[in-house]
């Protein structure tokens, strides 16, 4: 059975444990991956949000609705193939994060980028043993050979769910250090997602928004949280 039917043909979703962990049944039919391989989840916790996504369908299957279903598709057939390139994917982000790179007028953009940003900064350096270099402007700068490398091992820690959760909480804030923050319970996915629009809040101010930037925001916004909401279900 194809996990992407075209419409609704169940009447029941619910969750069964396996020996080999949870998975999703529609009455009685277990759900499969769009390459029709086993739907294995982690936790109890995500099994029970992506029944609910099944359960939640009406007429025709919407899969930009199922965002849990889709992460944890992801995690199988793309990460776990994978894994070692996503791991190096996402540490490389490490090399250039967002964080260091600030403007250096107006003095006003300046001191809200170093507010909102050094203290994630002087976290990293200090919890995670990867101190980074700040710089004025986008020219690059090199980071610590020691701190590429503490980074690369701490997303090695992270398992083929946590790093389908993680790689979209890196590649919308452009910032594996909020990321990594977000993913400690140290900042929520609207304060993640805050401090990594500080240019963008900035300028609005000054010129306003226009309606289709503030639905691609707003967009951005909510896949961030709904990252962040799968990869603290994978625990």
């Amino acid at each position: 059975m194809s996990g992407w039917a075209a419409k609704r043909f169940w009447k029941t979703a619910e969750v069964v444990q396996t020996d080999a962990g949870y998975t999703v049944h529609l009455d009685g039919r277990a759900v499969k991956t769009p390459a029709k391989n086993p739907l294995l989840l982690p936790t109890r916790t995500l099994a029970d949000l992506i029944a609910a996504e099944w359960d939640a369908q009406t007429g025709k299957i919407n899969p930009e609705t199922m965002p849990m279903t889709r992460y944890a598709n992801s995690a199988l057939e793309k990460v776990a193939p994978n894994r070692a390139a996503v791991i190096a994917e996402l540490a490389g982000y490490g090399a250039s994060d967002l964080l260091c790179y600030r403007a250096q007028s107006p003095a006003e953009l300046a001191a809200r980028q170093a507010a909102g940003w050094q203290p994630w900064l002087d976290w990293a350096a200090r919890d995670l043993s990867a101190p980074l270099r700040v710089t004025a402007g986008i020219v690059h700068v090199d980071q610590p050979a020691g701190s590429k490398a503490a980074l690369h091992q701490y997303v090695m820690q992270f398992d083929n769910f946590g790093l389908a959760g993680l790689h979209d909480l890196v590649a919308i804030s452009g910032s594996l250090v909020l990321a990594l923050a977000m993913a400690n319970g140290l900042l929520s996915a609207e304060q993640g997602f805050s401090l990594s629009r500080i240019d963008e809040a900035y300028q609005a101010e000054l010129w306003g928004v226009d309606d289709d930037a503030a639905r691609l925001e707003s967009a951005k916004s909510t896949a961030l949280a709904s990252a962040l909401s799968f990869l603290n279900a994978c625990k």
